[in-house]
């Protein structure tokens, strides 16, 4: 039975928006999409991912670049509440008073570490004034110089003692103001020259110098004395200081801790500042502002810098974080160090750290792309570190490089609670998998994103929704009834079925906003199909280079093709050409020839590598159908050579193999093949046409070749009957098949497509006499090959 063209309707399925209220006559009137659509699976892996708590249950999101994932993500977080289980701290870093080199991280309630830090920088304030009018008033000074008036009047009475003790002895004892003294043996009221020194008897001398001895041996103890005192002066001008500065920060300090009473972290971390304080009151009351400088901006011990507090991360919005890195470069992730210069003097302390992406996401959700993350060096291991041991240590990326043993903070390591997000491709995750064991154990989850979704009623009027969403969202001109349609069926026709939708939301964006640019410039107030159709025809002209170039090819005959009339041995298939942001089909020339031989098909593009692993697949699978056909009681006689004309830059796929078939049976039985008709599609070893890709675009292409080399009512496509679903052709193309100015004709099997070529029926084997029908193509074969054979027969007898 004749094979029926398909109908206009099969080729295009125009949207009806029959699920749209008919008062909806634009955007406009829609609502915005406030909820994820087609993308249920992935939806509830996020789900699972978050409401788990354990170690590992982050998320792989799985999809293709442009599909939305990160919006779709975003939109369900933002729904998404944590509840009790996930509690939300600021996180501030303060200086260690033990060991400064590794500062205390506090985990304070939400909301309070902005705070404490506005707290303490006021009690600073307030201190430097404070301490300094403590210590500069009559009543210190008063104690002060009494404590000092003991100490020079018991020094005094012991230095009285001893001079007495030696005076009585003939010795004089004068002391220095800077602290020397001088003992002299006396004669009368003059000390002792040499000459009356020598003149006395040597007992007199040896009883003066045992004497000054015995003094200075005395003087030695009260200067041992002098120091114990001093200390002890010394000691008691410290407790007087300190209880001045007790007196100051009690007035000071004791309602701030009365107001942190419940917060153990801070109420510990006041008592420990109050503690140092009063250890280094100086700092307080140096008098030179130069030296006052050098402290704050030096990291010894005493400096007031010492006593703020660096709020890390402030959680003052009460929601959960959800924070996006652009550049997972090692600080950006894990937060950083910096140094700080004073007169040439390179330090830092802790409220030099600076926070990470991790540390603004701790309790919600960081999101990050996997192949910026595995570009970058050290950040994975990083990341997986702190995702294992749940803990951020703040380590330098310098030290983690050059294993240097240079100085430097080693804070105290902040708990982590975070879930990463890792946005990235099919090929990334089985990389992972298989090259990084840890990563099973990581990212438990896998957020599978769909690349389209069923076409229904209903779910064109939610793509209305999302199209809504898009024009509000960028603050476009509204889209009306017309536009909305429009678009749908190109999302359709990006999706490459009529009965689904493309998911590629970046596809559509685009569109939306190159149709808002069109509109505008025409001064229009809203988007009207007529845009998106200029917007398509934009897009299209800007990127279709190629295209022209080769469609000139068959315009000044570099490319040779035939849309008329019919040849022995020669068809035309269709292939489609890609580029990074386009593709179009052509039609390309097949050729068989052939010559005595065993039955073996020779696919010169592969002999010359220039056909792919799959295209010789497909000649093998069609070489194993001729067998089937022709070799069940003997070999093939005939040898058959296969090529795509005119090929320089290789070819892949099995969609020609139809077509190299349909050429060999041509060869085989001298019947020639129609030239205005063009075949794609692959077949499997029993003959059945199997479903292609691109089959749009490969129609498309042969519809304006033939429009170059001369239209006729009698040109058309064939298609196997599995990729009529596919079909969402150009209007001027359904126009011309409505009008039976162009034929798509579906088929199940290679022999349709042979009887469409060839005008005579293909056959079927009679099994009872292994014969084929005479007036069938297969049966026109088989005589030739039996003729070919007996002659192979004779010719052996001949030469025996």
């Amino acid at each position: 039975m004749p094979i029926s063209p398909l109908t206009s309707a099969e080729l295009y399925l125009p949207s009806l928006l029959s699920s749209l209220d008919a008062k909806v006559k634009s955007t406009k009137s829609l609502n915005p999409l406030d909820k994820i659509v087609g993308q249920e699976r992935a939806q509830s892996a996020v789900e699972f991912a978050m409401s788990m708590q354990d170690k590992g249950y982050n998320i792989y999101a799985i999809g293709r670049n442009g599909l939305g994932k990160r919006t779709m993500v975003m939109r369900y977080l933002d729904r998404y509440d944590p509840g009790l289980h996930h509690p939300l701290y600021d996180w501030c870093y303060v200086v260690n008073f033990t060991d400064a080199r590794t500062p205390k991280v506090l985990q304070l309630p939400q909301g309070k570490g902005a705070q404490f830090k506005k707290d303490i920088e006021e009690l600073m304030k307030r201190l430097v004034k404070a301490l300094p009018l403590a210590f500069d008033n009559e009543i210190y000074y008063t104690r002060a110089d009494k404590l000092k008036a003991q100490l020079a009047s018991k020094q005094e009475a012991a230095l009285n003692k001893i001079t007495k003790e030696a005076a009585a002895k003939h010795i004089s004892l004068s002391i220095t103001a800077q602290g020397s003294y001088e003992l002299l043996a006396m004669n009368g009221d003059e000390p002792h020259s040499e000459a009356t020194f020598a003149a006395l008897s040597h007992k007199q001398q040896q009883t003066l110098e045992n004497n000054i001895s015995e003094i200075e041996s005395k003087l030695r103890e009260v200067v041992r004395k002098f120091t114990a005192w001093e200390e002890r002066y010394s000691d008691q001008q410290q407790k007087h200081d300190e209880q001045v500065a007790q007196d100051v920060l009690v007035h000071l300090m004791d309602p701030l801790k009365l107001s942190y009473a419940d917060y153990p972290v801070i109420k510990a971390h006041l008592h420990d500042m109050h503690k140092d304080i009063i250890e280094n009151l100086d700092i307080f009351l140096e008098q030179n502002e130069e030296q006052v400088a050098l402290a704050y901006a030096s990291m010894q011990k005493k400096m007031p810098r010492r006593y703020q507090v660096n709020v890390l991360v402030n959680q003052a919005d009460k929601t959960m974080p959800i924070v996006v890195e652009e550049s997972p470069n090692y600080h950006n992730i894990f937060g950083y160090i910096e140094n700080a210069t004073f007169k040439g003097t390179i330090f830092s302390d802790f409220s030099l750290i600076r926070p990470g992406s991790l540390h603004r996401a701790n309790g919600g959700v960081l999101m990050i792309d996997a192949i910026k993350v595995l570009e970058q060096p050290y950040v994975w291991d990083g990341l997986k570190r702190a995702l294992r041991s749940r803990q951020l240590s703040l380590s330098s990326l310098e030290r983690e490089v050059t294993l240097s043993g240079t100085i430097s903070l080693d804070p105290e390591p902040m708990p982590l609670n975070v879930k990463i997000i890792l946005f990235g491709d099919y090929q990334t995750y089985q990389l992972l998998q298989h090259y990084d064991p840890e990563f099973k154990e990581l990212f438990r989850v896998t957020a599978d994103f769909e690349d389209e979704m069923p076409r229904t009623a209903q779910s064109e009027a939610l793509y209305a929704q999302f199209i809504s969403s898009i024009v509000r969202g960028n603050k476009m001109l509204h889209c009306d009834r017309g536009a909305i349609k429009r678009i749908i069926e190109f999302s359709a026709r990006q999706a490459d079925s009529k009965h689904k939708l493309s998911l590629h939301s970046a596809d559509i964006a685009n569109l939306l906003r190159e149709a808002n640019y069109v509109a505008k410039s025409s001064n229009a107030n809203m988007i009207r199909v007529s845009h998106v159709e200029q917007a398509l025809y934009n897009h299209e002209l800007r990127v279709c280079r190629l295209k022209d170039n080769v469609m000139q090819s068959f315009v000044d005959g570099t490319t040779l093709i035939d849309t008329a009339n019919k040849v022995v041995g020669q068809i035309n298939a269709l292939s489609v050409i890609a580029t990074s942001d386009h593709q179009f089909g052509v039609p390309n020339r097949i050729t068989a020839t052939t010559a005595y031989g065993e039955g073996a098909v020779f696919d010169i593009e592969r002999k010359v590598d220039l056909g792919g692993s799959i295209h010789s697949k497909g000649v093998m699978i069609l070489t194993a159908y001729l067998a089937t056909l022709f070799g069940q009681t003997d070999k093939i006689p005939l040898s058959t050579h296969l090529t795509f004309e005119q090929n320089y830059g290789g070819v892949d796929g099995d969609s020609a193999s139809m077509a190299e078939l349909c050429a060999i049976l041509s060869a085989f039985s001298g019947l020639p093949l129609r030239q205005d008709i063009a075949i794609t599609g692959s077949m499997n070893q029993f003959g059945h046409a199997q479903p292609i890709g691109g089959v749009n675009e490969k129609i498309e292409g042969f519809f304006d070749v033939c429009t170059i080399k001369g239209r006729s009512d009698s040109q058309g496509v064939i298609i196997p009957q599995a990729n009529v679903q596919n079909l969402m052709l150009r209007a001027d193309i359904v126009t011309a098949a409505n009008e039976g100015r162009f034929s798509i004709w579906a088929i199940n099997h290679v022999s349709e497509a042979i009887e469409l070529l060839t005008g005579i029926a293909c056959g079927e084997r009679d099994f009872e006499f292994e014969d084929y029908p005479p007036q069938t193509v297969l049966g026109i074969a088989d005589k030739r090959l039996q003729k070919l054979r007996q002659h192979a027969k004779q010719q052996a007898k001949k030469a025996d």
